[in-house]
């Protein structure tokens, strides 16, 4: 069986982020930077499959962006992927979903894999919607916000975590496209042997001009701080007596009420 788990690297969240120059995403400079939150359980999830059918899979792990995105490639093939490869392109940040979605379906198109894990959004940009988009230039089932996964009999049986806390039951034969939620598993921390291990992995660089991307449909035209707010004012007293103060505060600031 053939795996794939697709990660991306994203600033941590504790930095300290400033527009860039251009003000169209966020400067990189100072940045801390770690595999997205959401690829973590994907990455462990992919990996507690690949040892259970052992050497009857192969787990590749494939990255998009600049040279510093092996760092977090090299955290997925310690953590246990066989293989990696990384689509060398330090404009990926400029790219939309569509384009990123294309770029992922150009490498894996052909190439037989079974499962394909995505998390389920990117901590940066939160779209969601490189998994889905990926399983659709695929022509493949795909189901989203996994919380729960088990494979039998060439068979995959997922819970989706829906709003409310609801969860619906899935099951669906291969291939398939999995977009994993948090809570999904615990990621395991990586050891020190594995550490070294994974040193001598095969790692592929191909550059992202090799491989077929999409036309860009959308074009981020300005990034910017939320405006700073006034701290709110708190009223004490009888109920009355609030609702009075309060009705009052309303004519006088927004007329609401006059």
């Amino acid at each position: 069986m053939k795996l794939l788990v697709c990660i991306k690297q994203v600033p941590d969240l504790e930095s300290r982020f400033k527009p860039n120059a251009e003000g169209i995403w966020y400067s990189e400079a100072d940045l801390a930077w770690r595999m997205n939150e959401y690829d973590e359980y994907a990455v462990e999830e992919a990996v507690q499959l690949r040892e259970k059918l052992g050497e009857t899979a192969e787990l590749t792990v494939l990255s998009i962006g600049p040279d510093r995105v092996v760092e977090a490639i090299k955290k997925a093939l310690a953590m246990g992927a066989d293989n990696a490869v990384h689509i060398q392109d330090p404009a990926a940040a400029a790219k939309d979903p569509w384009q990123i979605a294309s770029i992922i379906a150009a490498y894996a198109r052909g190439k037989g894999f079974d499962i394909i894990f995505t998390g389920m959004q990117s901590q940066d940009r939160g779209s969601g919607q490189v998994g889905v988009m990926v399983g659709e230039l695929l022509a493949i089932p795909v189901v989203t916000t996994v919380v729960d996964f088990a494979f039998a009999d060439g068979k995959v049986a997922v819970k989706r975590e829906l709003e409310g806390g609801v969860k619906a039951r899935v099951e669906t034969g291969l291939p398939v496209l999995l977009t994993c939620q948090l809570g999904l598993n615990t990621p395991r921390y990586p050891t020190l042997p594995n550490i070294m291990k994974a040193k001598k992995k095969e790692l592929l660089a191909i550059a992202a001009g090799e491989l077929t991307a999409a036309i860009g449909l959308q074009e981020t035209l300005q990034v910017e701080f939320p405006e700073k707010r006034s701290g709110g004012l708190f009223l004490e007293g009888e109920v009355g007596n609030i609702a009075d103060r309060l009705i009052s505060i309303l004519k006088e600031k927004t007329a609401v009420l006059a």
